[in-house]
């Protein structure tokens, strides 16, 4: 399988190639337009703020890449934030992929949402073999709230998106490389997509 991780130094590219590694999987980490578009799927990290990051892929063209591929797509944490419209982290417009707004969490629970927290309502075969209420690890201070789009959710303490699905376009705004068994499955998924 030709699989590519978008390379765009905004993305936490390192734990999730060992990762796919521990799956048997080697994947090539590139922003290169032919090695993106002839990939046979996709995976799109990001850690970080959302400016910076809509900054370094505007710097790279990918913000008028990512949009057209139609291979599976896998966007992980900011990944996913990026794929929808707006963010209110920063007043950033984002790659405009799937139609929803990036809001802050408007909470008295501490922010970032970090740690371990349960998938409630799983709708795909993203989630096939995990169980309702597993547990997968978050580090985010922005949310997606839930939508047609969303395959399953979390609540900190309202419900949000912890997955969307659109199109060709998957994401998870936990961290599937850092959730043990779960996430590795979740990873297999995709792959098997």
């Amino acid at each position: 399988m030709n699989l590519v991780i978008v390379d765009y130094k905004a993305g936490n590219v390192q734990s999730v190639m060992f990762a796919l590694e521990r799956l048997g999987i080697n994947a090539t980490l590139s922003c290169d337009f032919e090695t993106i578009k002839s990939a046979d799927k996709v995976i799109f990290p990001g850690v970080g703020e959302a400016s910076s990051a809509m900054a370094q892929l505007k710097a790279r063209n990918l913000e008028k890449l990512l949009p057209t591929l139609e291979q599976p797509f896998f966007g992980v944490c900011l990944g996913m934030q990026l794929l929808c419209q707006h963010s209110e982290e920063g007043n950033t417009d984002l790659l405009g992929i799937i139609p929803l707004p990036v809001k802050r969490f408007e909470t008295d629970l501490k922010v970032p949402h970090m740690g371990w927290n349960q998938l409630e309502k799983l709708q795909s075969p993203l989630f096939a073999g995990i169980n309702e209420g597993e547990y997968a690890y978050y580090v985010h201070s922005y949310y997606v709230p839930l939508s047609e789009y969303t395959i399953a959710q979390t609540s900190y303490p309202e419900p949000f998106s912890a997955a969307l699905h659109y199109k060709n376009f998957y994401a998870a705004q936990f961290h599937p490389e850092k959730s043990g068994p779960a996430g590795s499955q979740i990873l297999k998924n995709f792959l098997a997509l």
